[in-house]
């Protein structure tokens, strides 16, 4: 039993990790062109309707998917149920934004370009909830193969039909069909390569028996949204929709990291966690190998982009988008807690502590609305060398409830799975330690070389060469077990 868990959260992670990859290089390639031929008000226009997409595709989902995770054993009628109440509310919630469109564009100096870019990128909303509960399911069975070919195939598709449409002069209405092309085509295919088809019954009584950790967790991720959305919100009513432009790239960029680690970590662990929260010994020690597996891939890879950060984006943009370094920097250095605050919440939630994650994500977003109003007079703030420089202080911002989130996170992590803060520090100092020798050295090929590709390829390959031989030669179990379940194949 042990061993076959192992095996299928290992199966489970390596399909993850090849779906992030593949969906990130599909994102990067589609988001390089755009970047390169829209402007930056193409790309503030999107951003303002994406403000009220998030909101709506979380109450779609309304915390039900965690759920069904963190049950043990959901029932065919379980999971039919959540379907049929997300695409009930999924319509309602078209239904109100597309009556709200004009509304929507008040919001943003009155832009009625707003108005039908969001009515027809609403439509996402229901596309994205036809699709959650089948990927739900597969996660769930910890079989996520088909979840990563679904991903790829729309993304795919989609950035064929974004890039033609950008190239064609559609301006930001090829972000919004390379968007409606992705859900689409992933919605399909999930429903054409899966046998399940749902019940036509709908239970009021299952759908209650969710709304425990189902309430707690739509609200956390509310909260959690608001916190993601708020600042795209009154940049964008405020400074513009060219300082939200550069925002938006920026936010965009650093996401392409930060969120698909989460993700990984999330969809790979949760399963696995559930599985033994009544075992404490197994889920200890699941825990830490949890911890030095993040660890592991956390650290370097954040810091060594914010390091490589402007050769990035000169190789990728030339100097477009300039302003937007400064802000991914800070956006990353940030995600650093955001995914240990991550991976914390999956221990809390496999124990079924939904009421902490709730409470502590209202400790981030009270910290985070108090910086952001003592911030917002400065938003507007620019320099000649630095046109986002107001927007710089409001990251500020958001780096700090983050951090503050972290330490508590940490404190109530450490009561509730009863392990030792020492515990936790050991597992991650030996990958903190790695990164920080590695970075300087990493950082001394700028006195060497002045082409930002050729840089930029010298950092990365130090930096990958110094971390995986270092792991190596000081005999890293978890570099082992990596490259184990990444080289091997592993059992269904």
């Amino acid at each position: 039993m042990a061993r076959n868990l192992k095996t299928r959260t290992a199966h489970t992670l390596k399909w993850n990790l090849v779906d992030r990859v593949a969906t990130q290089v599909l994102y990067a390639v589609t988001g390089i062109v755009l970047a390169r031929i829209l402007s930056q008000e193409d790309f503030g226009l999107v951003g303002a309707v994406l403000v009220f997409q998030a909101f709506a595709s979380l109450i779609v989902d309304s915390g039900f998917s965690y759920a069904l995770i963190q049950r043990k054993r959901p029932t065919r009628l379980d999971y039919s149920t959540v379907l049929w109440f997300n695409l009930f509310v999924a319509a309602l919630l078209y239904a109100i934004l597309y009556v709200g469109a004009p509304l929507i564009a008040k919001c943003f100096q009155n832009d009625v370009r707003i108005i039908p870019l969001s009515r027809v990128l609403f439509l996402s909303i229901i596309l994205n909830a036809s699709a959650i509960v089948q990927t739900n399911r597969l996660m769930k069975a910890m079989s996520v193969r088909m979840v990563a070919i679904s991903n790829s195939i729309g993304l795919s598709i989609g950035a064929v039909v974004g890039i033609i449409l950008a190239v064609s002069g559609f301006g930001a209405w090829a972000i919004v069909w390379q968007t409606l092309s992705t859900s689409a085509v992933k919605s399909l295919v999930l429903w054409t390569t899966s046998r399940w088809r749902p019940l036509s019954k709908f239970s009021l009584s299952a759908l209650k028996s969710y709304f425990g950790i189902g309430s707690k967790m739509m609200l956390t991720s509310f909260l959690n949204t608001v916190f993601q959305n708020i600042y795209s919100f009154f940049i964008g009513n405020r400074a513009g929709l060219v300082p939200l432009g550069y925002y938006t790239q920026s936010d965009k960029w650093s996401k392409m990291g930060i969120t698909s680690l989460s993700q990984v970590l999330t969809s790979s662990f949760l399963p696995a966690l559930s599985a033994v929260q009544d075992e404490k010994e197994r889920f200890a020690s699941i825990v830490s190998k949890m911890n030095r597996f993040t660890a592991y891939l956390l650290y370097p890879s954040i810091a060594g982009l914010i390091l490589m950060a402007t050769p990035i984006f000169h190789t990728l943009f030339d100097t477009k988008w300039d302003p937007s370094i400064i802000l991914f920097q800070l956006l990353l250095f940030r995600g650093i807690f955001t995914v240990l605050n991550s991976l914390y919440n999956n221990y809390l939630l496999a124990l079924g502590h939904s009421r902490y994650i709730l409470w502590l994500e209202v400790l981030r977003d009270s910290v985070a609305i108090v910086a952001l109003v003592l911030s917002l007079p400065y938003i507007n703030y620019a320099t000649p060398d630095n046109p986002v420089y107001g927007l710089t202080i409001i990251m500020w911002g958001q780096v700090a409830s983050t951090i503050i989130t972290w330490v508590a996170t940490l404190y109530v992590t450490l009561k509730a799975t009863k392990l030792s803060a020492g515990r936790f520090i050991a597992d991650n100092i030996p990958y903190i330690a790695q990164t920080g020798v590695i970075i300087p050295i990493m950082a001394t090929a700028t006195m060497f070389i002045e082409n930002q590709a050729l840089l930029l390829f010298a950092e990365a390959a130090i930096g990958v060469a110094l971390y995986v031989g270092g792991n190596f030669l000081l005999g890293s179990k978890i570099q082992k077990e990596v490259f184990q379940f990444l080289l091997k194949r592993n059992e269904n």
